[in-house]
């Protein structure tokens, strides 16, 4: 293969996955709005589950929640059903993730997820799937086709369905008026946390800067020494005083 040839695959890959977002952006509707009203108004945690790559891409989304001020977790469907349900509580809302929306171990999940009494989201690429149909809001992630020259390795899907996260995570925050300062009280670490610390700092040395002109030679005076001179308290350095002789020579 040629480096040109290269370039000429690479940009196929893009292409595919761009045109894939743009009618995933066209199909975005009230399924959308729906699952954005269940998380906001959830009392408890987005629960994220999904299996194989579509479970590294609920990884991610469960990380951008709770990054930007809504907790979440994830959670492996086969764990979760030896054991790990023990995290879930009916205040909680689970975004479940595939691609056709038939993964026998994600449907397991999602029947014990409302014996519990919690509300789902599925992100799936089959609209009219057992998942999409059994959850509260549905998703459409379909893609018209991979970006693997077999139509079968998670390519165009995948970005898909991380987009659908990436909107959720970002309209979340935005209904939840969530700020930079925020985001920096959850992210102190790394070159970004150093760089949203650094910029608070410097908000808050500019706002507490006051400006003055120097003190009087004189400041008030408030009483009298046993040695019969004045004290003289300072206005800029609180508690500190200097006395002075009835000549007016400072002793001190």
């Amino acid at each position: 293969m040629t480096g040109a040839e290269a370039i000429a695959l690479g940009r196929r890959v893009i292409r595919l996955e761009t045109e894939a977002l743009a009618e995933v952006e066209q199909r975005l509707g009230d399924g959308f709005a729906h699952a954005v009203d269940l998380i906001a108004t959830s009392a408890g945690r987005v629960i994220v589950a999904g299996v194989g790559k579509s479970g590294l891409i609920g990884r991610k989304i469960a990380a951008t929640l709770t990054s930007t001020g809504t907790p979440a977790t994830f959670l492996h469907p086969t764990e979760g059903l030896h054991g790990d349900l023990g995290m879930v509580t009916r205040e909680d809302v689970a975004i479940l993730l595939s691609k056709s929306g038939e993964s026998e171990e994600l449907l397991t999940l999602l029947a014990h997820l409302k014996r519990f009494g919690v509300r789902t989201i599925a992100i799936t690429g089959n609209a009219e799937s057992s998942l999409a149909r059994e959850c509260d809001a549905a998703l459409d992630a379909w893609v018209r086709e991979e970006a693997c020259p077999h139509d079968l390795a998670p390519t165009t899907s995948t970005t898909a369905a991380l987009a659908l996260g990436d909107a959720l995570a970002v309209v979340i925050l935005e209904r939840k008026g969530f700020r930079r300062e925020d985001f920096a009280r959850f992210h102190p670490g790394g070159s970004l946390g150093r760089k949203l610390l650094d910029a608070r700092a410097r908000t808050r040395s500019a706002s507490g800067f006051r400006s003055s002109r120097p003190p009087p030679p004189c400041a008030r005076r408030s009483s009298c020494s046993p040695s019969g001179g004045a004290l003289w308290s300072s206005p800029m350095r609180t508690g500190s005083c200097s006395e002075s002789s009835p000549r007016g020579t400072s002793l001190g």
